[in-house]
């Protein structure tokens, strides 16, 4: 599992080009996939919403100008130079957003407090997947809405080119981009590490979701996972 303090530092070190980093390596499908997300989230109707691992405020930001007006979203991610970099983005459109540090593994909300948790690409960095569902389950109302969206295990005759570009091109260009080539190494290794659809799917019920479902885009590249809180 990930080591929490190398996690973090890692992140504040690529902050302020991590967006530029995201869409070039990505090749902008990471925009499409955020849309796709906001949209079940939209589906679902919330008051609240807690965007964990909110990271620069992509998905929150997103939500906020998705949702109706008055729908209270809190941004919340452990590294604070990202969310330094999600507050320079943030307009007077997105006056409900609120952005707090904090650890997903004990989250700095009471138990029942929010309709929706969202998570874009940062199940992945937990030291303890299981820990972290179950606060993300904590903190939801009954009948509240999960929501995850992460790379996943791509199509079997898809993986050696896929990998390929994980492994040997993506870390250089984004080396180049941000200056720390390393950082994408990490990343890249995670992501080859992650479990399939089915797998996470089983974690998540293991932490006490229902209604557990996940579909692929692009290939399976990415997955995004709906569940209930019971």
């Amino acid at each position: 599992m990930p080591d929490p303090a190398a996690v973090n530092n890692m992140f504040a070190r690529i902050a302020r080009r991590y967006d530029l980093a995201n869409r070039l390596l990505s090749v902008g499908l990471d925009v499409g996939w955020r849309r796709r997300l906001v949209a079940a989230v939209r589906r679902a109707q919330p008051r609240d919403v807690l965007d964990l691992a909110t990271g620069s405020g992509d998905v929150a930001f997103a939500l906020a100008r998705a949702l109706p007006a008055g729908t209270r979203i809190i941004g919340m991610d452990f590294c604070q130079p990202m969310l330094d970099e999600a507050q320079k983005k943030k307009s007077a459109r997105d006056a409900h957003v609120a952005f707090q540090q904090g650890d997903a593994l004990a989250l700095p909300l009471p138990a029942a407090s929010v309709d929706a948790v969202t998570i874009a690409f940062g199940l992945r960095n937990m030291a303890d997947r299981g820990r972290a569902l179950r606060e993300m389950h904590r903190v939801l109302r009954p009948g509240g809405r999960l929501f995850v969206l992460e790379f996943s295990q791509p199509a079997r005759w898809f993986r050696p080119l896929y990998f390929f570009y994980m492994q040997r091109l993506a870390p250089r260009a984004a080396g180049w981009l941000t200056g720390d080539c390393s950082a994408y190494e990490y990343l890249c290794d995670s992501i080859e590490q992650f479990p399939a659809r089915e797998a996470l799917a089983g974690e998540i019920r293991a932490a006490g979701f229902s209604a557990v479902a996940a579909r692929g885009y692009t290939l399976g590249v990415v997955a995004l996972h709906e569940a209930a809180a019971a």
